[in-house]
């Protein structure tokens, strides 16, 4: 299991808040490579006094009494307008009380109530992953929106959070909140090999998103949505090894955090990404 290291490298305090957006965290869903970093990276980061929030999809498969969610009635209630079809965004919250910290979930009934993650029993891409993508990020922002916490780093974990960077670039880069933060993008090997919906790119449409800027998505695969991120990112951070070659070549001019298995294994990687994130942060 991850550990996180308690010797303390301050390169400075520019950065005071960290937004973790996690594709998973444990014990919310099983032991990997990015469950656990979604969950002893935010511990580690609070353990340097930052102030950090922590985001994740309210998967079907998470058993709500048992990990004791309850919904945040005072942010939930919007609706996020995806396919001309408004569909409302629920927020729930569960605490991991070992390490003093919350967790956010973004809900919906029609995106994650079904059990399964990201393919259904016989092993099929859901047809509504992209969508369930372009929910998560935006529900994520205007979350955010509405807890009026502005943070400095934004850290993205994940392939479905992979729209996130463009939509705060391009959506909601002037709004107050938002107009300091940095994105740190961290690439994994969980990489959708599949096809999203033909008509993604459409699908990703947004206020302040131009169709030019959807370019990579004219072939709405999950290497191209990967670059996308990329793209619109100010640091990448390399979560595992396995990264597809034309990925880690879209990377080349961004500063970068190479993938570092024994630093990830004995927990040192925090510090690592901590300093990183300051040196983002003072671009």
């Amino acid at each position: 299991m991850l550990r996180f290291c308690l010797n303390f490298n301050y390169m400075g305090d520019s950065v005071k808040r960290v937004l973790f957006v996690n594709s998973e965290i444990f014990p919310y869903l099983p032991e990997s490579g990015i469950s656990l970093i979604g969950r002893y990276l935010p511990q580690g980061i609070q353990e340097r006094k930052k102030e950090i929030r922590s985001f994740m999809p309210r998967f079907g498969c998470i058993n709500e009494r048992k990990n004791q969610l309850h919904e945040v009635i005072r942010l939930s209630g919007m609706n996020i307008i995806i396919n001309d079809v408004d569909r409302p965004l629920v927020i729930k919250v569960a605490s991991i009380s070992a390490a003093r910290m919350q967790v956010y979930f973004i809900d919906n009934e029609d995106y994650f109530h079904r059990k399964q993650i990201y393919c259904d029993d016989n092993g099929r891409f859901f047809p509504d992953n992209g969508e369930r993508a372009i929910f998560f990020a935006r529900g994520v922002l205007e979350t955010v929106k509405k807890l009026r916490w502005a943070p400095d780093i934004i850290h993205c974990h994940g392939w479905i959070s992979h729209l996130l960077p463009l939509y705060l670039k391009k959506s909601y880069i002037e709004d107050p909140i938002f107009s300091e933060s940095k994105v740190v993008l961290s690439l994994y090997d969980d990489i959708p090999e599949e096809n999203f919906a033909d008509n993604f790119r459409e699908q990703a449409m947004y206020n302040g998103v131009r169709d030019q800027d959807l370019e990579l998505l004219s072939k709405p695969d999950g290497i191209n949505l990967a670059k996308l991120a990329v793209r619109y990112s100010d640091g990448v951070i390399l979560g595992s090894g396995g990264i597809p070659d034309e990925v880690r070549e879209a990377c080349g001019g961004l500063p970068l955090l190479d993938y570092d298995e024994a630093a990830v294994k004995d927990g040192t990687y925090v510090g690592e990404y901590d300093n990183f994130y300051s040196q983002i942060k003072e671009k």
